[in-house]
C-alpha cells in the first residue's frame, strides 16, 4: 500500500510517499481502508519534532475515515464493510491503517466520508471547549482565535446556538465573513487593529468570561488581556510557537488558566461516543455545518503541512486516501 512517512523530524518537506506493507491487526485492533485523512496541528508538531514522533521513520495521521476490511482476535461490536471514522489513531495519511476497535466511531449514514474525516479531531475539540470548559450560556461572552478555521467555524456555531456572545480573530475580510455566518457575533481583524483593545471595547472594558486561544506565543498577552479577572483562558494549540516561560500571579492575577488536550478527554470510550453523538448527530441532521477547505492528493501531503502552517486555510484539509 501507499502511505507518508518521515525519516527524521523537520519541515514538510520531511514527508515522503512510499510503499509500505499491509498492516495486519493484532489483538483487539481493526484494519480500516481509508478514504480520506484529516490534517491537524498535532500532525505538524509530531513532523517538526516539537512533540515527540516516537520511533523513526514515523507514520503521521490521527484521524481518518473509512470501512473495516480486516479485524483482529478479540474483536467484537464492529463488522467488516462498517463505515467509521476515528480522531486519536496513527499513520492515516495512507491508503489503510490498524486502529483499535474501541477507539472507531460509527460514522452516521447520511455523513459523506469527506464530513466523517473532517469532524472528529476538530468537533471533539470544539465541543469540549464550548459545553465542557466554557459552559456556554446566554449572558456569557466568549472569544475564539482563528475564527475562521476548522474548529473556530465550529466553536461559533455552538456556542450560539447555546446562547453565547461569539467574538473571533480573522485575518482577512473575507474569513471574518466565514466567522460571521457561522455564528460569530463580532469578528476582529487582528492584521488592522489590536484584538485584546477591541475585546475590551466591546465588553465595555469588562473583558471577556472565556478566551481560546489555539495560536500561542503570538497571542497568549493580548489573550490575558482580553480575559475578565476571574475568567477563563484556554490554550489548546500553538501554532505560532510554545508560550515563553512566566510567573502566573503578576501574569494572570485573578483569572483562571486552562491547558487543553483533546485526546486526555476521550480516554474512556463512554465520553468518546458521548462527545462524537453532540457532534456528529447535529452534522448528520445538517444543524452543524462542517467547512472543508480543500482536499489534496495523498502523495501531496507535504503541501497540505506548509499550507496548514501558513495559515491559508478556513475550515479543515484533507488527504484524499483512496
Amino acid at each position: 500500500m501507499k502511505g507518508i512517512r518521515h525519516h527524521a523530524t523537520g519541515g514538510p518537506e520531511v514527508l515522503e510517499l512510499e510503499e509500505l506493507p499491509l498492516p495486519e491487526p493484532g489483538p483487539g485492533e481493526a484494519r480500516v481502508r481509508l478514504a480520506f485523512a484529516g490534517v491537524n496541528f498535532v500532525d505538524v508538531y509530531l513532523r517538526s519534532g516539537l512533540y515527540s514522533p516516537g520511533a523513526l521513520p514515523a507514520r503521521p495521521g490521527k484521524e481518518g475515515c473509512g470501512s473495516i476490511e480486516a479485524v483482529g482476535p478479540g474483536v467484537a461490536g464492529v463488522a467488516l464493510g462498517e463505515r467509521v471514522a476515528f480522531a486519536d489513531g496513527a499513520g492515516a495519511y495512507a491508503e489503510a491503517t490498524v486502529v483499535r476497535a474501541d477507539r472507531l466511531l460509527p460514522l452516521p449514514a447520511e455523513l459523506s466520508d469527506e464530513v466523517g474525516a473532517a469532524l472528529p479531531v476538530q468537533g471533539l475539540t470544539a465541543d469540549c471547549l464550548v459545553h465542557t470548559i466554557a459552559r456556554a450560556a446566554p449572558g456569557k461572552t466568549i472569544l475564539v482565535h482563528a475564527a475562521a478555521g476548522g474548529v473556530g467555524l465550529l466553536v461559533s456555531q455552538m456556542a450560539k446556538a447555546a446562547g453565547a456572545t461569539v467574538l473571533g480573530t480573522c485575518s482577512t475580510e473575507e474569513k471574518a465573513e466565514r466567522a460571521r455566518a457561522a455564528g460569530c457575533d463580532h469578528p476582529i481583524l487582528y492584521t488592522r487593529e489590536d484584538f485584546a483593545e477591541r475585546a475590551l471595547a466591546l465588553t465595555g472594558g469588562r473583558g471577556c468570561d472565556v478566551v481560546l486561544d489555539s495560536v500561542g506565543r503570538a497571542t497568549f498577552a493580548g489573550s490575558v488581556r482580553a480575559t475578565r479577572m476571574r475568567g477563563t483562558l484556554v490554550v489548546f494549540g500553538q501554532a505560532s510557537g510554545l508560550i515563553e516561560p512566566f510567573s502566573p500571579r503578576p501574569v494572570l492575577g485573578s483569572r483562571t488558566l486552562v491547558s487543553l488536550s483533546i485526546f486526555d478527554y476521550l480516554r474512556e470510550r463512554e465520553e468518546l461516543l458521548e462527545r462524537w453523538r453532540r457532534v456528529s448527530a447535529p452534522a448528520a441532521a445538517g444543524r452543524l455545518a462542517v467547512a472543508i477547505d480543500r482536499i489534496l492528493p495523498l502523495a501531496e501531503a507535504a503541501e497540505a503541512h506548509r499550507a496548514l502552517e501558513a495559515r491559508e486555510t478556513s475550515g479543515k484539509l484533507l488527504l484524499d486516501c483512496r
